[in-house]
């Protein structure tokens, strides 16, 4: 069995610095706002994944 747990490098779509966020694939397909590391500014996340492994990832501006 794969661990659920991913550590994925994005970069914040404000500030433009790059950071790692932990990914859990337990629950399925997901969308959640999450704050930069750095700016504090609200990330859109969103990620598709298929046997606990990851498909698609996109970090995108809140708007």
């Amino acid at each position: 069995m794969h661990d659920p747990l991913h550590e994925k490098p994005v970069r914040c779509p404000y500030c433009g610095e790059r950071m790692h966020i932990v990914i859990d694939t337990s629950a399925g397909d997901q969308a959640y706002i999450e704050d930069c590391q750095i700016c504090c500014r609200p990330m859109r996340v969103e990620f598709a994944c298929s046997d606990n492994e990851i498909l698609f990832l996109q970090v995108s501006g809140d708007s």
